[in-house]
């Protein structure tokens, strides 16, 4: 599938403006750019929680993990 441009925007417009009316046209468009934003949003919130395990996991912060520390059990 090869990239959208000019022409096929203006073609998705108009089929999409004649299927929907011009009323509801803003309100598809808002919600749409809600969805994008909001899978965004999401998508960002789990990439860093992933990095932050994974710095975690590789630097571990706990006094007992760290070597020439004794256990006090």
């Amino acid at each position: 599938m090869g990239n959208i441009g000019f022409p096929e925007l203006v073609i998705i417009f108009i089929v999409a403006l004649l299927v929907f009316g011009p009323k509801r046209l803003p309100e598809l468009g808002r919600s749409l750019g809600r969805g994008i934003s909001e899978f965004r949003r999401a998508s960002t919130d789990l990439k860093n929680s992933i990095e932050r395990e994974i710095e975690n996991a590789e630097h571990p912060s706990s006094p007992a993990n760290k070597p020439g520390v004794p256990d006090k059990t």
